[in-house]
């Protein structure tokens, strides 16, 4: 009884091989499962605020709302970039001027350091009436409060 191996010339043609080599496809798919969990938490790193804590619930949205955050320094960014306070006004009129599809002005999120004073985020929620963006939406920090 003779065994035909792919290898061996022998008649006719050699028959294509019908297998799939899974291995490397195995291996670079875990390599970018890694690269992901490794770089997936670096990418929301943004303005360290130490948020007060609260039970109410999570809003729905429709589109990316604009986070405006004040550290316990006093200091304001706008999304991740940081704003003087004589530019803030500038900044939350050109915020305003973007609608959004449904013709109303962006959802703002608004977070605060717990240790700041009441009148600097007051100060931020007044220019943001002012610039005519009125969907503010304060962050707390979801703890477990009794």
């Amino acid at each position: 009884m003779a065994m035909h191996l792919p290898s061996s010339k022998g008649r006719g043609r050699r028959q294509p091989m019908a297998e799939i080599n899974v291995t490397p496809l195995v291996d670079v798919m875990l390599v970018l499962l890694i690269i992901f969990m490794v770089t997936a938490p670096l990418l929301t790193a943004g303005v360290p605020v130490n948020l007060p804590e609260s039970r109410a619930k999570a809003l729905d949205q429709d589109q990316k709302p604009v986070q405006i955050s004040i550290d316990d320094k006093g200091q304001v960014f706008v999304d991740n970039e940081q704003v003087a306070d004589a530019a803030l006004p500038a900044k939350l009129e050109g915020i305003a001027g973007k609608a959004g599809p449904d013709g109303k002005p962006p959802q703002i999120y608004l977070r605060g350091d717990q240790g700041l004073g009441y009148g600097k985020v007051m100060r931020v929620m007044g220019e943001l009436n002012r610039a005519g963006l009125n969907r503010v939406s304060l962050l707390t920090d979801p703890g477990s409060n009794p």
